[in-house]
């Protein structure tokens, strides 16, 4: 790729640099879906080794970037995202090795069966190819991919922020090394090498057949010019606009203690809450504590009529507040008459990603997690729940909130199709 990536500068070089890069991840996806677990293993063992052993110079590019963003006046919550130190590298690393301890999907029967004429069927998970990764200002989402596709036996290629470039690239350098001190090509895990935005449009196109499907992760206007002009298969989000309805038989100390965490611990994560719904029927004793709560936290409320009389300093609620993903310290709050008008709340102006019902009513949890349609609904637990880690997925490339194929986090079963494989004794159809 030398000759064509020394002379990226306008369109066309970049589109021959892209093209290049789909013909040998292509390839690279082959080799990748034959090799065994114990190489796949291996070569994630190498790379988790090379990020630790490489964690100075990683937080050396990644100051750079973060420096960067905060001349450029990026807010607090996107410069939370960009942030690496030794301890969240030391979190990369670990998270590599959580995924390479994971059973290989790849070769799984997931059903067998006999037909009567002797037939044996059996429905065997494969790898989808190669995946192509956009995502913006979080640089540790390029070793969740590259560890992800890597056990799921497909090649990557990986465009990250411009923001984030050189942490992406220091933190990619790493994952060639796993790669290579394994056997394995290290075209399975590209880096598109260059900031231009064409790259995103080669990537759209599909890179002239080589690119399977694409996986965005960023905001609203990424997801949605990826729904808009992807020629391949996307698995997608456009918005974690999450939901934390306190019911009328919740208890307020756990009302508090879910809330606060929903909403703070990280406020710029997708499964991070942005809307509280408070029933009416617990409006009288939880409303206050739970706004006063969040306000003393640091954050904003934004309430209607009946939540800004409880106290002063929440501001009113817009319209469009309903709908919006904040990714910062601010929420909106609702009273809502009960469950079946909080249900209808979340189905207006929910995205369909978390949502999360805090009570001590089983039938109206139920009711709850049967009729929210969102990837994942939660009953007496924090939204911040929502990530593939947690799940015991070791990590994911993103939460899927669509229906084909993959939906919640997308881990390394996520990232296989299937094929059927069947045995016969000579049989022919008559």
């Amino acid at each position: 790729m030398s000759a064509a990536h020394s002379a990226i500068g306008d369109e066309a070089s970049t589109e021959e640099v892209m093209l290049e890069m789909g013909g040998r991840a292509k390839a690279a996806a082959r080799r990748l879906a034959l090799a065994t677990p114990a190489q796949k293993n291996a070569a994630l063992t190498a790379m988790a080794q090379a990020i630790r052993a490489r964690t100075a110079l990683i937080c050396e590019a990644n100051a750079e970037d973060v420096a960067a963003a905060r001349q450029e006046g990026m807010s607090a919550s996107f410069v939370d995202r960009l942030a690496l130190d030794p301890a969240r590298v030391a979190a990369i690393a670990a998270g590599v090795e959580l995924v390479r301890d994971l059973a290989d999907p790849v070769g799984a029967v997931t059903e067998a069966w006999d037909r009567p004429n002797g037939l044996r069927i059996e429905r065997v998970r494969v790898p989808l190819g190669v995946i192509g990764v956009i995502y913006e200002s979080r640089p540790n989402v390029t070793v969740d991919a590259a560890a992800l596709c890597i056990k799921s036996g497909n090649a990557a290629i990986l465009r990250g922020g411009s923001d984030s470039f050189r942490s992406s690239r220091a933190l990619h350098q790493a994952i060639a090394l796993g790669l290579d001190q394994a056997g394995l090509p290290t075209a399975a895990i590209g880096l598109v090498p260059t900031r231009d935005r064409a790259a995103v449009g080669c990537m759209l196109q599909g890179l002239g057949g080589n690119l399977d499907v694409i996986i965005p992760r960023g905001g609203r206007s990424l997801v949605a010019r990826v729904h808009a002009e992807a020629r391949v298969p996307v698995f997608a989000h456009l918005d974690g606009n999450c939901h934390v309805y306190v019911h009328g038989a919740a208890p307020l100390a756990m009302a508090k203690e879910i809330v606060l965490n929903a909403k703070m611990r990280r406020t710029s994560v997708c499964g991070a809450a942005e809307t509280l719904l408070v029933d009416e029927a617990c409006a009288g004793t939880h409303l206050r504590p739970l706004v006063a709560a969040l306000l003393d936290a640091g954050c904003e409320v934004r309430g209607d009529s009946l939540t800004r009389i409880v106290d002063p300093r929440v501001r009113p609620a817009s319209e469009e507040d309903w709908s919006t993903e904040f990714g910062e310290a601010i929420i909106a709050v609702k009273v809502v008459g009960g469950l079946g008008e909080a249900i209808a709340h979340v189905e207006r102006y929910g995205s369909h990603h978390t949502d999360a019902i805090v009570t001590t009513d089983q039938a109206a949890a139920d009711r709850f997690l049967a009729e929210v349609d969102s990837a994942i609904v939660l009953h007496n637990a924090s939204t911040q729940f929502a990530d593939g880690g947690e799940f015991g997925f070791g990590a994911e490339i993103g939460i899927a909130t669509g229906r084909m194929h993959a939906r919640g986090p997308v881990g390394v079963e996520q990232l296989t199709t299937f094929k059927y494989r069947v045995r016969g004794t000579g049989q022919t159809r008559p």
